[in-house]
């Protein structure tokens, strides 16, 4: 299904699509195409493309390009997939109920799921805001264990 999403090689795509995508969402999915959990959302986020596509923008960014390493260790992408959301070129942050509110790691459940995540992005973006309450029930969100190093 990730032909049908525009995939994100180069740090120029990467910041072109975040600096030209305005007054909608940007879901940039950072992940590999050969892991099953990525092509299970990448396929959640095809099928939600044209629902979404008149607030919503998708991309997948391919984490093994070497010249993406920028990113992902600017949004810290330990677990992939990570889908991280943009507004304005804002990074827009969503409180999950865990640790790490720059990002939703793993895939959602189902289309709606998605759909529901990204409305509330915007509605909140919409009203100015950088960071927004999950619409979802806390048995639908993924939940990982953190290790931290060195602490």
């Amino acid at each position: 299904m990730s032909f049908i999403l525009q995939t994100l090689t180069t740090k120029q795509e990467v910041n072109r699509v975040i600096r030209d995508t305005l007054d909608k969402v940007l879901i940039l999915r950072f992940g590999r195409a050969s892991d099953s959990i990525c092509l299970q959302l990448d396929d959640i986020l095809a099928k939600s493309s044209r629902e979404l596509s008149k607030f919503a923008v998708v991309a997948l960014v391919d984490i093994d390009a070497e010249e993406l390493n920028i990113y992902v260790k600017y949004f810290d992408i330990v677990l992939i997939p990570s889908t991280v959301f943009f507004f304005n070129a804002h990074h827009m942050k969503m409180d999950s109920g865990t640790p790490d509110h720059t990002k939703w790691v793993g895939s959602f459940q189902c289309k709606q799921d998605f759909i529901d995540v990204v409305e509330a992005i915007f509605r909140g973006a919409m009203k100015g805001k950088l960071i927004v309450s999950c619409p979802l029930p806390p048995e639908k969100i993924p939940r990982f264990q953190l290790l931290f190093k060195d602490v």
